[in-house]
């Protein structure tokens, strides 16, 4: 059932988020080969108000797509490179004392930006890990008794490496689940790997990033955002959600399943979803496109079925396959 070819007559004027997103794709795909799954869940994202966290082998583009997004947007950008020795201070700043004055004055840190990008997060320790829980949840920094907002708009961009685990720190439970997604990015195929090279050979140097332009202003993102919670859901369509989510919870197969966070972030991602391909309606496609990206990081697989070679996106498959589609 796609409904992108039916004739409909939209109550939301989509088109010029539509065009946006469009445009965006057009200005990644100057540099990015394939990946098409990829950039839409981080359009997506986007608009949703929500984190990411892109899992890959080095080499896939993991950092250099997320780069390039924000380059498209004309907001603050800040990279934070996360090593076993950084401190929370490193990442939220610190209050230095000011000798003229004689008082301590609160020095931002780099945390303080519109789009951060997270480089192998998975590298730095528990506590410093743990700084960016407030801030991911709340959009806030608690700090001697100081309460900092954070500027909308504000979305982490979070890398890590699957195959090292040599001085890395796995992310607690707590932390994945304030992702709004978590993308596996794998290996490109045949035709995508010749046309990387191409593209590589004919930049002739050049770097990527001056290549992309800035095509939507904050205030165009926030207007896209502001369209994104007049997408309808009819309650046949959150009576799926729900079942799906419910599933994982006593599924025999999963030791943890999705919280009502995790509903949540499949509602506001699929009318997300809705809205990127000019729908102001949730369709069940939408759900089936969002469901893997927001589950994936939030169940735990028993260790029995772990050791079988069970995963979770092979268990989050099983339950759309066995949860009736409405129609």
């Amino acid at each position: 059932m796609e409904n992108n070819d039916l004739n409909f007559e939209n109550r939301v004027d989509l088109d010029k988020l539509k065009n946006a997103v469009i445009q965006i794709k057009e200005e990644l795909g100057k540099i990015i080969v394939g990946q098409e799954n990829f950039m839409d869940l981080l359009i997506v994202a986007l608009l949703a108000d929500g984190h990411v966290l892109i899992e890959g082998v080095p080499g896939v583009a993991k950092t250099i797509t997320a780069k390039l997004l924000s380059k498209t947007i004309d907001t603050g950008f800040s990279r934070l490179q996360f090593t076993p020795d950084l401190m929370p201070s490193d990442v939220l700043g610190t209050s230095i004392l000011n000798m003229k004055t004689s008082e301590f004055e609160f020095k931002k840190g780099p945390i303080f930006s519109n789009l951060v990008l997270i480089d192998e997060i998975n590298r730095a320790p528990a506590k410093t890990q743990a700084a960016l829980f407030e801030v991911m949840e709340e959009r806030q920094i608690s700090i001697d008794g100081n309460t900092y907002k954070m500027k909308p708009p504000f979305m982490v961009l979070a890398t890590q490496n699957p195959i090292e685990q040599e001085g890395t720190y796995a992310l607690p439970e707590a932390q994945l689940d304030r992702f709004l997604f978590k993308i596996d990015v794998g290996y490109p195929n045949l035709e995508e790997e010749i046309l990387i090279l191409k593209t590589h050979q004919e930049r002739k140097g050049v770097l990527p990033e001056t290549l992309i332009s800035a095509l939507i202003s904050e205030a165009d993102l926030l207007e896209y955002k502001n369209k994104i919670f007049e997408v309808i859901v009819e309650e046949k369509i959150m009576k799926y959600i729900a079942q799906l989510i419910t599933k994982t919870r006593n599924h025999p197969h999963l030791y943890l399943g999705g919280s009502p966070r995790a509903s949540i972030a499949v509602l506001n991602s699929s009318k997300a979803f809705a809205a990127i391909n000019g729908r102001d309606f949730v369709i069940p496609e939408d759900i089936k496109k969002v469901i893997s990206p927001v589950l994936r990081h939030r169940l735990i697989v028993t260790p029995e079925r772990e050791m079988e070679g069970m995963t979770a996106d092979k268990v989050i498959e099983m339950i759309v396959q066995s949860v009736e589609v409405p129609r």
